[in-house]
């Protein structure tokens, strides 16, 4: 079985159309399951409760934002180990040293390509 089948994905971005197009894009890799959620404090519960193998979060959210989920899920054993990827418009050095520090494995800046996408995702996770 390819890992694309047994990949759980977890996306979490407070905007349809930016979740609707990663989705889209996982969709086309061939990954199958994929849950999404649209803040930060409700992925962090639903990870907390089901743990996914990769986390795909947009940084800017009200409410909880995607460096404050990437903190939550590294301070939970159960969470600690998930792979997370950041996704922003706008990566400045901030957001990126914070990001790193705090455990995230890859990010990509929008907009973006599948493609692109899929690289980023098998630097964490490897082939699909």
């Amino acid at each position: 079985m390819a890992l694309r089948d047994s990949l759980n994905v977890m996306v979490v971005d407070d905007m349809a159309t930016s979740r609707g197009l990663i989705i889209m894009a996982l969709e086309e890799m061939g990954v199958k399951k994929i849950d999404f959620r649209k803040d930060g404090a409700e992925a962090l519960q639903a990870l907390v409760a089901r743990p996914a193998h990769l986390v795909i979060s947009d940084y800017n959210m009200p409410g909880m934002d995607g460096l404050g989920l990437l903190k939550a899920l590294r301070e939970n054993r159960m969470t600690a180990r998930i792979g997370f990827i950041l996704v922003s418009g706008r990566m400045t050095p901030e957001i990126m040293n914070t990001g790193k520090s705090l455990g995230m494995n890859n990010y990509i800046q929008k907009p973006f390509s599948t493609p692109q996408l899929k690289a980023c995702i098998q630097a964490v996770v490897g082939p699909l």
